[in-house]
């Protein structure tokens, strides 16, 4: 079963989400800060982590933020109700998703679940045909197989639901997809996502194309609409 780290100072919810998620039977890690989540993600990585975002030492935000400077780990974070900027900011930095506190073990089992199928379709779900096989849409190359995208033959590394956003777009080039539509392409049916989920995955998509190839203006955006990968 695939290793979960659970990153947060509150020993009480280390506890709980702990046994809520060893009842799936998930193998579970625990760190009280994001500085010792990193030392030990060296060593141990995990299929999956579950930061809070603040904490002692080293918060959630500084943490994802130097995780994915090498690694498209699954991140969720958790957050406080009045947090709504944090959840934006996370999310532009390319969390998967975000659980508001407090919440209940099955929502969070659930959500850590959807986030695992989205990142490692292994387990028994049905992969669609043309998920199996190497995307090539002129300069750019996605293969879902070994989670690899390319641009230009230059690397460009993207989260699972920033994978899954853009292959919807660029398997129909011309094709106008609504953000609804994204959603679907990207999260499972048990997670709701706002609009401005998508916008933001979209504009970092964008600025990680950017960084490799500054004339990239694949991605067009259609108000009112939605986007579309250019024909």
């Amino acid at each position: 079963m695939p290793t979960i780290a659970l990153v947060d100072d509150d020993r009480n919810i280390l506890t709980s989400v702990s046994i809520a998620l060893e009842a799936e039977g998930y193998r579970i890690t625990t760190y009280t800060d994001g500085a010792s989540a990193l030392d030990g993600f060296k060593s141990a990585p995990p299929d999956l982590a579950i930061l809070d975002i603040k904490m002692p030492r080293m918060d959630g935000m500084e943490t994802l933020r130097r995780l994915r400077q090498k690694s498209d780990l699954p991140v969720i974070f958790l957050t406080s109700k009045d947090e709504e900027i944090d959840e934006l900011f996370g999310l532009k930095m390319g969390a998967d998703d975000f659980i508001r506190k407090p919440f209940s073990q099955r929502l969070l089992v659930e959500r850590v679940k959807a986030v695992l199928r989205r990142s490692s379709p292994k387990d028994g779900t049905v992969v669609k045909e043309t998920d199996s096989k190497v995307l090539e849409r002129g300069q750019l190359r996605m293969d879902p197989e070994r989670h690899t995208c390319t641009w230009k033959n230059e690397p460009v590394t993207l989260t699972v639901t920033e994978f899954l956003i853009l292959q919807a777009l660029a398997s129909r080039p011309g094709v106008v997809k609504s953000r609804n539509a994204l959603m679907d392409a990207a999260y499972d049916d048990q997670v709701y996502v706002d609009d401005r989920t998508i916008d933001s995955h979209i504009k970092r998509l964008r600025k990680k194309f950017k960084a490799s190839d500054n004339e990239f203006d694949m991605i067009e955006t259609l108000y009112g609409v939605g986007y579309r990968f250019k024909e």
